[in-house]
């Protein structure tokens, strides 16, 4: 029986891995991940321009409501949410406070009367500030 024992055991062999090979995976893993996360990070930017410019256009067309039913533009943006005094006709709210912000929580630029019509409405981009390029361009709804 003891002779039967040493004929099947197996032969010692290694299993696992290197601490080197742990280290190689590992950083492939951190590379992949980064690429992933920055193609991911792009893409998320994109949509939420996008939303602000269509966002742009829906609370144009608040603006447009309040301009009807009062004869012009309000003075201020919180006035689509808020009564103004000076207001008679009112039928609002006309936006909801959400509204008043852009997808990446700024403030949208508004002046009225507009250097370009009655009001001027701008969607600043990514940084929230007037200027800028790619997904900081600022963008107005005269544009």
């Amino acid at each position: 029986m003891h002779n039967y024992k040493r004929a099947h055991r197996l032969p010692h062999t290694q299993h696992g891995f290197t601490l080197l090979e742990m280290l190689a995976v590992i950083v492939l893993i951190g590379i992949v991940g980064a690429i992933v996360v920055s193609q991911v990070g792009k893409n998320v930017d994109k949509g939420k321009y996008g939303a602000g410019k269509a966002q742009l256009t829906t609370l144009g067309q608040k603006i447009e409501n309040y301009a009807l039913d009062n004869g012009s533009p309000p003075p201020k943006l919180d006035d689509l949410v808020n009564k103004p005094s000076d207001a008679p006709n009112w039928m609002g709210p006309y936006a909801k406070p959400s509204e008043l912000k852009d997808p990446w929580g700024h403030a949208f630029g508004y002046r009225a009367p507009g250097e370009h019509g009655s009001y001027d409405l701008i969607f600043y981009g990514q940084d929230g500030k007037p200027g800028g390029d790619g997904f900081s361009k600022d963008v107005g709804n005269w544009q």
